[in-house]
């Protein structure tokens, strides 16, 4: 099931306590970008984030599941209305995410 537009508005209002939060639509879903590299998606109106460390740290007992059928694990949020808390979140995951790759 495709994840809907009012899940991502609602995200998307929930890090407005961060800054250069950008999402792209992709086959229905939405991935998630903090000033140009990608963090994490909305999958089925599950907020997800890529498992690097500080976001494991942060959320030590965070459930794992797959975003969509073959795809690498990531870590479940599921404390989405406090806004504080997602905002740490993008900043300190920030540092471990990979620089975006150039189009050739």
């Amino acid at each position: 099931m495709p994840s809907t537009k009012e899940y991502l508005d609602f995200i998307l209002e929930q890090f407005s306590l961060s800054d250069g939060i950008t999402y792209r639509a992709m086959m229905g879903e939405y991935i998630l970008y903090r000033n140009g590299r990608i963090f994490g998606g909305i999958y089925d109106d599950r907020l997800l984030v890529k498992p690097v460390s500080s976001a494991a740290a942060l959320m030590p007992n965070a459930v794992r599941e797959k975003p969509y059928e073959g795809a690498k694990e990531m870590l479940l949020v599921d404390n989405v209305d406090d806004r504080e808390f997602l905002a740490r979140l993008a900043k300190q995951m920030y540092n471990e995410l990979p620089e975006p790759k150039r189009r050739k």
